[in-house]
């Protein structure tokens, strides 16, 4: 929840919206993001000291991936009602549901026969609460992986379809979004899953390309107004040293090169994309955790920087995990994990990613920031110390109207926008903004009054 803190003075939002018209018309006849002056002056609304500042560099599109249990009917009503309403109410711009799995059963138990009752059931989830609609095109029924037709083992969820039934795969995909028209775009598979290759120590990429291109022009053929995307390849990180480590590093530790050799080969060889989608999170695959909150950030700025360099395709992060240093407490109502996520939401607005989707927006057992407590039990729903900072950010973001502080002096992002200033505190110690409204508790985030 927001932490806490002196109500600011009534006047200092007339001083904050004079501000950001002089820095819009300063910004339309400079686009660097060159340090702006102090800003003490300007009153207790605004942090003290020699803040940077950076415009967004692109409109970013927060959403959520919806998994086994997101807000289902037969939760608990009053439960189900109160997560309904956090989404509801700027939740989210992006909705997304898998084809198959994370939440909906097999659409295709056996040849020509489908049964969408369960996604009909998502779907209307996302027209209950107004959500644009992503649709992860994963997995695929049995029978596509040489199982037998009729029959679903879901232990086997995760592995390919044969070859011999990529085009069967991108038949399947094209019903679903036929059947579907809030459906928007399309990711096409999830995480290269039954894609690596362990006798060649790699990623499968021209399988996993083959598929994508048999399901670009499936959906294209019967829906080109939907927007396809992939690999959705993790860009997992190392340990220095790791014999599989790129040139791309920094203090979160450096990228798996064979991550990065998916990105390269599906940009050379795709038939068409609208969007390229990738994921990770902020620790190594070796475990270790990033030191800050702010040096695990740095990991999502410099990826998105490296795709720059091969494409002007938009940046979708399909997932994101945001992880917080050790012994630190983790999980939906962490308080730390939730500045952990609005950091990585910096780092994405700074760099010009196009949109990010909070993986499992209902909290379990997951290890990383929600938007709601457990709605599967009476009194779940209920925000987490995410909801309110992440539904400020959502409309503000999208609209494009948002500047990124950073203090020299001190352990904190700002999100400024003009109608209000949000600070988030990315230590574990109480930190004085200098804005006139109190000591910020640790990882505490201080949204402004009047919500969305």
């Amino acid at each position: 929840m927001p932490s806490p803190r002196r109500a600011r003075p009534r006047w200092t939002a007339a001083v904050t919206v004079v501000l950001a018209l002089v820095l819009a018309v300063a910004g339309a006849a400079c686009t660097s993001a060159a340090p702006l002056a102090d800003i003490a002056a300007v009153g207790p609304d605004a942090p003290t000291g020699q803040w940077r500042w950076t415009p967004q560099a692109d409109r970013l599109q927060l959403g959520v991936t919806h998994t086994r249990h997101s807000l289902d009917p037969h939760e608990p009503d009053t439960a189900r009602h109160r997560g309904v309403a956090i989404l509801g109410d700027h939740g989210a711009v992006w909705q997304n549901h898998h084809l198959m799995g994370f939440g909906t059963l097999n659409p295709e138990p056996a040849p020509g026969t489908y049964d969408w009752e369960s996604l009909d059931r998502r779907m209307r989830l996302s027209d209950e609460t107004g959500g644009r609609v992503t649709l992860t095109l994963c997995c695929a029924p049995d029978w596509m992986k040489g199982g037998a037709p009729g029959t679903t083992d879901w232990t086997r969820l995760e592995e390919d379809p044969l070859p011999e039934h990529f085009a069967d795969f991108a038949a399947l995909a094209a019903a679903a979004v036929q059947r579907y028209p809030q459906v928007e775009r399309v990711l096409v598979w999830n995480e290269l899953k039954g894609f690596y290759r362990s006798d060649l120590n790699r990623w499968d990429q021209e399988g996993y390309t083959a598929l994508y291109n048999a399901v670009y022009r499936a959906v294209k053929a019967v829906r080109p107004d939907v927007a396809v995307g992939g690999p959705y390849v993790v860009l997992a990180s190392l340990d220095p040293g790791r014999p599989d480590a790129s040139d791309l590093h920094g203090r979160w530790g450096t990228i798996d090169h064979r991550a990065l050799d998916v990105v390269d080969y599906w940009l050379t060889h795709k038939v068409g994309a609208d969007f390229v989608a990738v994921d990770g999170n902020t620790k190594t695959r070796d475990g270790t955790r990033p030191t800050t909150l702010d040096v695990g950030a740095q990991k999502y700025a410099a990826v998105d920087r490296w795709l720059r360099t091969r494409t002007d395709l938009p940046i979708w992060w399909a997932e994101f995990y945001a992880d917080v240093p050790d012994e630190v407490p983790a999980g939906p109502e962490s308080p730390a994990s939730a500045a952990a996520t609005l950091a990585a939401v910096a780092a994405f607005a700074e760099t010009g990613a196009r949109a990010a989707l909070l993986w499992g927006p209902q909290g379990d057992e997951l290890r990383y920031a929600a938007l709601w407590t457990d709605s599967t039990t009476p009194d779940g729903g209920r925000p987490t110390p995410l909801t309110a900072a992440w539904r400020w950010l959502v409309p503000r973001l999208a609209e494009g109207r948002v500047e990124i502080g950073r203090s020299p002096t001190r352990d904190l992002v700002a999100f400024r926008a003009d109608d209000g200033l949000m600070l988030v505190n990315l230590t574990g110690a109480p930190v004085d903004p200098g804005d006139g409204g109190g000591v910020l508790p640790a990882w505490g985030v201080d949204v402004p009054d009047g919500g969305p």
